[in-house]
């Protein structure tokens, strides 16, 4: 059956105001650090209502373009608004509950299994793993090379080559999870923080506080901006 009758779609209101404010910025030659105008302001010269602005401000918020500051105004985090397209995001957005339940399964039995089967190699796999995290964040990164060789340490220390296999088999929505989680406010600290209690609980061969480590870890990922956010708010 055709489709060509479907429903037409009109663009998003808050998709036009990205599109403004990525050439403002571009043409006003804009830097990380520098301020966005006032919500109210932003509205009045473009001619729209303040929620679409607001919306708009939320996507670059999302996608860690921006930082609004209660009470404090909006400042650029990059030297550019390279926006990923809101379609994109909103299939990540559908799909990422699923991809977060897979891990918190998948991950919290692998390091479960890493406490119990773990070598002098894995240990320092995942020692190294963590050290390059901290490097990483240290230098001002978000430590996302870190935590891919952390879990992918994790995952070998368990030598279960089916459950290894679970985890390549969404390897990329496992690193869409990562970068969403890592650009958080704050996050990447925490993150770290928390590898280092599942590293010890694995040093120390114990398979029940690894499990509970790496649970409360993936639920941490869990809590995003992007699952906060409604698409359909400006329709």
């Amino acid at each position: 059956m055709t489709d060509a009758l479907r429903p037409v779609s009109r663009p998003r209101l808050y998709e036009q105001v990205l599109d403004r404010l990525r050439q403002y910025v571009t043409e006003g030659g804009l830097r990380a650090g520098d301020r966005l105008p006032p919500e109210r302001d932003l509205a009045a010269r473009l001619g729209v209502s303040r929620a679409s602005v607001k919306q708009a401000i939320v996507v670059l918020e999302v996608q860690g373009l921006v930082e609004a500051r209660h009470g404090g105004g909006t400042y650029l985090l990059r030297d550019s608004l390279d926006v990923e397209p809101v379609e994109r995001m909103v299939e990540r957005r559908r799909r990422l509950p699923d991809v977060l339940e897979a891990r918190e399964a998948l991950e919290t039995k692998l390091a479960e299994l890493a406490a119990e089967r773990r070598t002098d190699d894995d240990l320092a796999a995942l020692r190294s793993a963590l050290a390059h995290m901290a490097e990483e964040i240290e230098a001002g990164g978000h430590g996302v090379e870190g935590d891919r060789l952390f879990h992918a340490a994790v995952t070998a220390a368990a030598h279960s080559g089916l459950l290894a296999e679970f985890m390549r088999s969404i390897a990329g929505q496992i690193a869409e999870s990562r970068t969403e989680s890592l650009r958080q406010p704050g996050r990447p600290h925490r993150s770290l923080a928390q590898h280092r209690a599942i590293l010890d609980a694995v040093a120390d061969g114990a398979p029940r506080r690894a499990a509970t480590a790496m649970r409360r870890h993936v639920r941490t990922v869990a809590k995003v901006r992007l699952l906060d956010w409604d698409p359909e708010a400006d329709r």
